[in-house]
């Protein structure tokens, strides 16, 4: 079995050693006692923090992804379990791309006010909008 110092661990895992100290603070990963004088970290350490790492870049929280290990480690949960999860994850994706629309529909109107924008910024209708609470068109 292989057997990694935190260093070590941080490079296998694609991390900084302050990223596994800051897992282990949280919870997310478990600190292993020390034996002659260092602490090792097995691949199963690795493996958790690659985990971590891939369901953030998926868009969960820390808190959500400890949810996620929870399940994982609990002998009764189910897939439909991690479904729920995961469902509530995507349509809180969805709420933000609907949300993102609308910033774009909003600056697209935004830019358009502005014309050719040869204007002074002083007289820029952009601004205006932003004085006016986005009542702009």
């Amino acid at each position: 079995m292989t057997r990694f110092t935190i260093g070590k661990l941080a490079r296998a895992s694609g991390v900084g050693v302050e990223t596994v100290r800051f897992y282990e603070r949280k919870g997310l990963i478990r600190r292993p006692a020390a034996q002659e004088g260092y602490r090792t970290y097995s691949e199963d350490h690795a493996l958790r923090i690659r985990f971590i790492k891939r369901a953030q870049e998926l868009g969960f929280t820390l808190r959500q992804i400890k949810e996620l290990l929870e399940l994982n480690a609990a002998p009764r949960s189910t897939c439909a379990d991690v479904k729920r999860h995961t469902d509530a994850k995507l349509q809180e994706v969805e709420r933000k791309i609907r949300d993102l629309q609308q910033m774009k529909r909003s600056l697209r109107t935004l830019a358009d006010a502005c014309g050719e924008g040869r204007k002074a910024a002083a007289n820029c209708r952009i601004l205006d909008c932003f004085e006016s609470g986005w009542s702009c068109k």
